[in-house]
């Protein structure tokens, strides 16, 4: 068995929001409970509060399918005919931006003590990330030795799971500008405090005294950062998308 993750990247259709989220939760669901290796999926809409504003957000939904999964040639192509049931309904937005990537994860979820894990997450940030060529043992090490230590004992942002692109993908495959995912899982109400406290750390500048060490040289500038709240299921955390003031400009790690 290996942890596999895919992501679904997309937009709706403005005015069918409601119907894609009762397909998702109803139908969908129970046709994802057939599939073999299938552990969780959710749903998360894009934030208005972003670490690297300068980075275009082109997706406003995204959808997380966990896997642990007896043969991966086998079982990630199945998730592609229930998704498709989606796009022709029409309840997929033909706008050249939809993408499906697959990750073979290192690993589950690693967390920190702020991780509360009797509790819903309120949302997840992911990076499509790569790592400078010749140095993937020293892009490894960083990650799990130092900054996945320091990001997820931000406050609100409380666990990290990682994994690289694997060869098998969903059709319609579509160039992946990252090799490697990092995704972050978050419980906050106050997602402007966390991701606040996440740039001021990373300059040595945070109130708390906490200071991140310099980013490593191993990893990659190419890389794109996108933080979504999540729309699916249980309890939702207080707080809304809504805030005040010019709260989304704040210089990325990552």
């Amino acid at each position: 068995m290996a942890l596999y993750t895919t992501i679904h990247l997309h937009n709706v259709p403005a005015g069918r929001e409601a119907e894609y989220a009762a397909w998702f939760d109803g139908p969908h669901r129970a046709s994802l409970a057939t599939l073999r290796g299938f552990k969780a999926a959710d749903r998360y809409e894009v934030s208005p509060l972003q670490i690297m504003p300068d980075i275009p957000q082109p997706w406003r939904f995204l959808s997380v399918y966990d896997f642990d999964l007896p043969d991966p040639a086998i079982d990630v192509p199945a998730l592609g005919p229930l998704v498709a049931a989606a796009r022709d309904a029409g309840m997929i937005a033909d706008d050249e931006t939809e993408r499906l990537y697959t990750y073979r994860l290192y690993a589950d979820w690693k967390g920190s003590a702020n991780w509360r894990k009797s509790e819903p997450l309120s949302g997840v940030s992911i990076i499509l990330a790569n790592y400078v060529p010749g140095r993937f043992a020293e892009y490894q090490k960083w990650y799990d030795e130092v900054h996945s230590v320091e990001v997820t004992n931000v406050p609100g942002h409380v666990a990290m799971k990682r994994g690289e692109l694997s060869p098998i993908q969903i059709e319609p495959r579509r160039y992946c500008p990252g090799d490697q995912l990092v995704m972050c899982a978050q419980q906050t109400d106050d997602l402007a405090l966390t991701i606040m406290d996440f740039s001021a750390r990373a300059l040595g500048k945070s109130p708390s005294g906490v200071a991140m060490v310099p980013r490593s040289a191993s990893g990659s500038i190419a890389r794109t950062v996108h933080y979504f709240l999540k729309v699916s299921g249980g309890k939702f955390w207080g707080g809304g998308i809504a805030y005040a003031g010019d709260i989304s400009v704040y210089p990325g790690k990552g």
